[in-house]
């Protein structure tokens, strides 16, 4: 599964020691646009996870995720295990339209000022 979108809070980093030895997770939370923002939390392992302490708050990128469900004690937890990051290019801002000078013409001499106020 993949998504797009924009980094919105990089978690501290987890670390611990298993039966396989010592592991590493870095959590992200990502807000994924749409008609209601949504968050995501994701979890980078190994090496991903320094890809991912790198990662800044606003940047846009594309996540490719493995989704995994499991059983303890009678209750399930979900997790979204990531496999790949790629940073998105900042979008070029537009250059802004150039507007017409504006000519300001003074009344000639002796002229008075129309006021259109109804008042």
């Amino acid at each position: 599964m993949e998504f797009e979108g924009l980094v919105y809070r990089v978690l501290p980093v987890v670390k611990g020691t298993s039966a396989r030895g010592e592991w590493t997770k870095q959590e992200v939370v990502f807000e994924i646009p749409g008609d209601f923002n949504r968050k995501l939390c994701v979890g980078f392992w190994g090496d991903k996870a320094l890809e991912a302490a790198s990662l800044k708050p606003g940047e846009q990128v594309e996540v490719s995720i493995n989704l995994e469900s499991r059983e303890y004690n009678g209750r399930w937890y979900t997790e979204a295990r990531a496999w790949k990051i790629a940073r998105k290019a900042p979008e070029a801002a537009a250059p802004a339209p150039e507007l017409p000078p504006i000519s300001i013409e003074e009344p000639a001499y002796g002229a008075m000022p129309v006021d259109d106020m109804p008042f």
